[in-house]
């Protein structure tokens, strides 16, 4: 059978197509047989710079949290908090927090029904259902988390509850 426009050319073109495709690579050039001390295995090489657990990382310093924030903010997605927050040498004097995840709801959190429980090397309160809150120093920032505090949530919110941050220096948050 002859098809128009396909001739003796095209078939032996499209043969030769056919069969570089099928073809193999070739193999790697042979290695030179002198070693090169600088030609180690990329994991050895990795392995021979110097980790962070091998480098002395400064501790974070133990001292008495003090604190005090009245921030607000909203991000791109509409996700929204707000913190009251005055710690002093460790002492609680004002917390409240709301957190609006978009969608979901939102989460109330105020100093009546807390106590604190612990103020070093973090400040710690804690309700009697268990919702706990903990504050800590991680450089210029404050971080507040909660934790087992869905009673004080929309149904389903707290799995989407993120802590808040509170930059020391301006009192901001985010």
């Amino acid at each position: 059978m002859r098809v128009p426009g396909f001739g003796p050319r095209s078939a032996a073109a499209l043969a030769a197509l056919l069969l570089g495709a099928c073809a193999t690579p070739p193999p790697p050039a042979p290695a030179e047989s002198k070693p090169d001390a600088d030609a180690a295995m990329p994991s050895e090489k990795i392995l021979a710079k110097p980790s962070t657990a091998r480098r002395q990382l400064k501790p974070m310093p133990v001292r008495p949290l003090d604190v005090k924030a009245d921030c607000r903010f909203k991000d791109e997605v509409g996700y929204a908090a707000s913190a009251r927050v005055h710690v002093a040498k460790a002492e609680v004097r004002d917390f409240a927090a709301t957190v609006d995840v978009p969608k979901r709801g939102s989460c109330q959190f105020d100093m009546n029904g807390f106590r604190q429980v612990k103020k070093e090397p973090h400040v710690e309160l804690r309700a009697a259902d268990g919702c706990t809150v903990r504050m800590w120093e991680q450089g210029q920032q404050v971080t507040v988390s909660f934790a087992q505090c869905a009673s004080r949530c929309s149904s389903g919110t707290f799995e989407y509850v993120w802590p808040i941050l509170i930059n020391r220096r301006n009192g901001r948050c985010g």
